[in-house]
């Protein structure tokens, strides 16, 4: 086994900033997911915000690269950045299911496994899922 996984850092006083690509459309059908749960609610501890903005240019600083970024970002309030499998373990003690992924995820081979998946569909999300078409106005 490895070292225990964080606890839930959600805090509705100083929410954390989830940062997502608004160009793919797997990462917006997440993003609108995590809203239907709730955890955008004013009060549930996260803020969400396209990684094109410049305000996630400002949180992000070294991290933050111009085009696609490589995956989904998670910002603590005391400016500490998650990426990868990491971004998403703090959101899905919230979510229906989210102790019993917590649990399966306490196992090192598991937790490797689960990391690789993220990487993988990350890296070819725009050819599995395609892009968000612009809305015409």
């Amino acid at each position: 086994m490895r070292a225990p996984l964080p606890a839930c850092p959600l805090d509705p006083q100083q929410p954390s900033l989830f940062v997502y690509d608004s160009h793919c459309r797997l990462c917006v059908a997440v993003k609108n997911g995590l809203e239907r749960a709730g955890l955008s609610e004013s009060g549930a501890g996260i803020t969400m915000i396209p990684y094109d903005s410049q305000e996630a240019r400002s949180v992000l600083g070294d991290r933050y690269q111009p085009g696609p970024p490589s995956m989904a970002y998670l910002v603590s309030p005391a400016g500490a950045v998650s990426q990868g499998i990491g971004t998403v373990l703090p959101l899905v003690a919230g979510l229906p299911g989210g102790r019993a992924v917590r649990w399966m995820l306490k196992w090192a081979p598991i937790m490797a496994l689960a990391e690789g998946a993220y990487r993988w569909i990350a890296r070819h999300r725009y050819r599995l899922f395609g892009a968000v078409k612009p809305s015409i106005r």
